[in-house]
C-alpha cells in the first residue's frame, strides 16, 4: 500500500482562517482525492454552549492512506462519525490520524460552558476520547449525511443542534466565566503569563486554576500556550513575516522562546515548520 503523507495541517486552524465560509476548501495532497471542510455557526440559542459546527469529507483513492498530523488544541469536541460518537478532550501534543477510503466527521467545538453538562472532570479527557451513548444521534447524523451536498450538511447539523439543546444545561456564572476566559486568551496577544490574565479576569490565580481545571481540562498556562502557538504556526504558515517579529507580536520575550514552544510541542522548529506546510 502507498502512504500518502501531507504535509502538517492544523484543520481548526484552517477552518478558523475561512471565517465561516460554507463552499468547499478542496486540498490536493499527493494522491488524496479531495478533502472538504465546512465550518458552521451555531443558532443564537446555542452560542453560549458552542463555538461552530464543523464537517469534513474525504475520499481517497483505493489502497491509499494518508497520515494526518494536527497541532494540539485546547478545546473539546462532541464528534460524529461512522464509528459512533465521542467527547474528545483537549490535546496537548500532536495528534495523528489515518485516513483511508472515503469518510466524514460532524463536530462541535464546544464552548467550555456546554463542556460542563458533557464532563465533569475535563481534565480526564486531556489527549482522549471518551465513548458516547447515543445511538439515535449517530443513527439520524449518518442518514442525514448520505446527501453529501448542502442540505444533507444543514439536516446533520440541525439533528446534532437538537440533541444538544435538550442536554445541555444553560450557562451558569462559572460557565460564563470560563467562556470569558477563553474569549481574552484568544483575543488578547500579549496575555503570556497567569497572573496577566488572572488580573484581566479580576480574580485571584488559584481562582483561574479552578475555573480552568473543571471547564476546560488544562492548566491556566496550558491553555494560553497553546492559544499562543495555534496563532504562531498561522503566522509561520502565512509566511508574511520573520520568526523575531511574529514572537514579538505574540508576547515571546524572544524568538529563542517561541523556537522552544513549537520544538516542545511540534517536535520541529517554527523554521522546520515554515518548510513543511
Amino acid at each position: 500500500m502507498d502512504l500518502v503523507r501531507p504535509k502538517i495541517r492544523d484543520f481548526a486552524a484552517e477552518v478558523l482562517a475561512q471565517g465561516g465560509m460554507t463552499s468547499p476548501a478542496r486540498r490536493h495532497l499527493g494522491r488524496l482525492v479531495i478533502v472538504t471542510f465546512h465550518r458552521v455557526l451555531p443558532p443564537a440559542s446555542l452560542e453560549p454552549l458552542v463555538r461552530w459546527f464543523w464537517h469534513p469529507r474525504w475520499r481517497l483513492a483505493p489502497g491509499e492512506a494518508s497520515r494526518q498530523e494536527i497541532l494540539p488544541f485546547p478545546a473539546s469536541n462532541l464528534v460524529v462519525s461512522p464509528d459512533g460518537v465521542v467527547l474528545a478532550g483537549p490535546t496537548t501534543r500532536v495528534a495523528h490520524r489515518e485516513l483511508s477510503g472515503s469518510g466524514w466527521a460532524l463536530g462541535a467545538l464546544l464552548r467550555p460552558a456546554g463542556l460542563a453538562s458533557l464532563s465533569t472532570e475535563p481534565w480526564r479527557l486531556r489527549d482522549r476520547e471518551e465513548p458516547i451513548h447515543a445511538p439515535e444521534l449517530a443513527a439520524r447524523v449518518s442518514e442525514a449525511l448520505e446527501d453529501e451536498g448542502e442540505e444533507g450538511r444543514r439536516q446533520a447539523i440541525e439533528v446534532m443542534a437538537t440533541w444538544l439543546t435538550q442536554r445541555l444545561a444553560p450557562p451558569d456564572a462559572a460557565g460564563l466565566a470560563a467562556n470569558e476566559l477563553e474569549d481574552l486568551v484568544a483575543r488578547e496577544r500579549t496575555v503570556v503569563r497567569v497572573d496577566q490574565l488572572a488580573q484581566l479576569l479580576g480574580i485571584s490565580v488559584r481562582s483561574l486554576q479552578r475555573l480552568t481545571r473543571r471547564h476546560v481540562g488544562l492548566t491556566p498556562l496550558a491553555l494560553v500556550r497553546r492559544y499562543r502557538l495555534q496563532e504562531a504556526a498561522q503566522r509561520v504558515r502565512d509566511g508574511e513575516v520573520g520568526l523575531a517579529e511574529i514572537a514579538a507580536e505574540l508576547g515571546y520575550v524572544d524568538q529563542s522562546h517561541l523556537t522552544a514552544d513549537f520544538r516542545e510541542m511540534l517536535g520541529l522548529t517554527p523554521a522546520s515548520y515554515r518548510r513543511s506546510v
